[in-house]
């Protein structure tokens, strides 16, 4: 596509006056959209699980030229969100070449563009806008002031350039009239002070912006999105009532409504396609990862007015994969297999993405987060070994047998013990695996089986000897520690 490079140039093409005039970007979004609709391809390619619930929503906001806001904890994807709007520009859009706010070349708004196209006319130089140019973002924080988003006096412009104060040539831009023609996101709204969201009246509501100390109105065009977290409204601010009724539509977003949902968004967002060994994640593996999630937002321990971000299974996996590619290489195993250990491993992970209540603290972080690994086991194992027959393999080490499955321990050294379980290999078909795949692969799921028997409490296990049969489990002794919030006096915490 050849792109003009003049005014008169632009004349003659398609980009006519009417077009760059009369339609606006809230008209382009819409646009857009109608032919992203038509044509039957996804409105937001990679947003998952929102499909019957926040697309639609966002669909109409923008169907309906409002500006609007995502309401959501952390790690909804809402900044994802924001940034995909991109892709329902115009590929190419032209300004005044130079023009710190994109001026549209039939209307150009700040002096210096009036003046230069006064004075070159159809000479007038013109340079064009991708997508990515029109997006603006900027994360709300309290050190935010009005010359940062609308724009103040710059004395050193008017000094250089020999202009007055009063005179619309020493104007200092902020990034709202910078996004002018395009995309205004703002992150976490509610971080903005007060006063600073009252500068966001007018052109919410008239489209317009007043930078101090001129008495120039700068009619911009631009759509404004915002982000905030429900719980930020106490926490660290509030959205300002006129500016919230501003607002066109509210649409509040949401974690994964399902666990496949969660896997999907996970194996699309880790980063799993390494460089190294092969690699062969088994099912039940995904499914335990995502099931820790699901359940610390539904832990009484967890605070779930912070919620519990989809970057925490992403994380897991991630150091999961770390952990099992570790010890591949270690062992020179030519496939890399995580196993149960590796989601032990990868505590550190999990740990951070937790914020905890009072009765949490007191049992810590790591040890809520080992009770959520065991249960999101617990689960995931009813789902492949519930009608299995386990009696054959508890009573192996109901009568002395015990075996100990290293971290680092090679998949050779391991499956020869494994083999010696009564009945244990026979039922891995379940987990759809057989004695004969892959030693990794085998070692896996046994280690899976006898994780789902230790979660319900069919057998023990301690760090010393590995799994042991439930009635020679010993119960540490609780460990005396000093309380926090009242020094010198005993307080008591189990070993888990």
């Amino acid at each position: 596509m050849n792109l003009s490079q003049t005014f008169g140039e632009l004349k003659k093409s398609s980009f006519s006056e009417e077009r760059l005039t009369t339609r606006r970007v809230k008209d382009e979004l819409r646009d857009n959209l109608i032919a992203r609709l038509r044509s039957g391809k996804p409105v937001f390619p990679g947003i998952v699980g929102y499909e019957d619930t926040v697309v639609p929503q966002i669909i109409n906001a923008i169907l309906s030229r409002h500006n609007f806001i995502l309401l959501g904890l952390r790690g909804q994807a809402k900044s994802r969100i924001l940034r995909a709007l991109t892709t329902l520009l115009d590929p190419h859009l032209p300004y005044v070449t130079g023009c710190e706010i994109h001026d549209n070349p039939y209307v150009p708004l700040c002096q210096r563009c009036r003046d230069l196209m006064q004075e070159k006319g159809d000479a007038t130089p013109i340079a064009w806008l991708t997508p990515d140019d029109r997006y603006v973002e900027k994360l709300a924080t309290p050190d935010v002031t009005v010359a940062d988003l609308i724009g103040d006096i710059d004395p050193i412009k008017a000094a250089r350039s020999g202009h007055e104060l009063g005179s619309e040539l020493t104007m200092h831009y902020g990034l709202l009239p910078r996004s002018n023609r395009g995309i205004f996101a703002v992150n976490e709204l509610p971080d903005l002070a007060g006063k600073i969201q009252v500068a966001l009246f007018n052109i919410m509501q008239e489209g317009d912006v007043q930078i101090k100390g001129y008495p120039v109105r700068l009619l911009l065009d631009v759509a404004l999105i915002f982000t905030a977290n429900p719980e930020d409204y106490t926490a660290r601010g509030k959205i300002v009532t006129p500016l919230k009724d501003r607002i066109g539509s509210e649409i509040r977003t949401h974690y994964p409504a399902t666990v496949e949902e969660g896997i999907a968004i996970t194996t699309q967002e880790a980063w799993t396609q390494r460089n190294g060994h092969p690699l062969q994640v088994p099912k039940y593996i995904n499914e335990i990862i995502e099931q820790i999630a699901f359940c610390a937002r539904e832990d009484k321990r967890i605070d779930k007015r912070s919620g519990v971000s989809q970057r925490l299974p992403i994380s897991c996996m991630e150091n999961v994969i770390s952990n099992a590619e570790r010890r591949a290489v270690r062992n020179n195993e030519e496939t890399v297999v995580p196993r149960i250990a590796d989601i032990y491993a990868a505590l550190p992970s999990i740990t951070g993405k937790l914020e905890l209540e009072y009765e949490g603290e007191l049992r810590g972080a790591d040890s809520v987060a080992r009770e959520l690994i065991r249960i999101a086991i617990a689960k995931t194992y009813d789902q492949y070994f519930k009608d299995v027959n386990t009696q054959q393999i508890t009573q192996w080490f109901d009568l002395g047998g015990e075996i100990k499955i290293g971290e680092t321990a090679s998949s050779e050294e391991v499956i020869g013990g494994l083999k010696n379980i009564q009945g244990l290999m026979e039922k891995l078909g379940s987990a759809g695996v057989k004695s004969k795949d892959k030693p990794e692969v085998v070692v896996s799921a046994a280690e899976f089986l006898l994780e789902g028997l230790y979660a319900h409490k069919r057998i023990g296990r301690s760090e010393e000897r590995g799994f042991i049969a439930q009635d020679k489990q010993i119960r540490r002794p609780e460990k005396t520690f000093e309380r926090e919030d009242f020094p010198g006096r005993p307080g008591r915490r189990p070993y888990n």
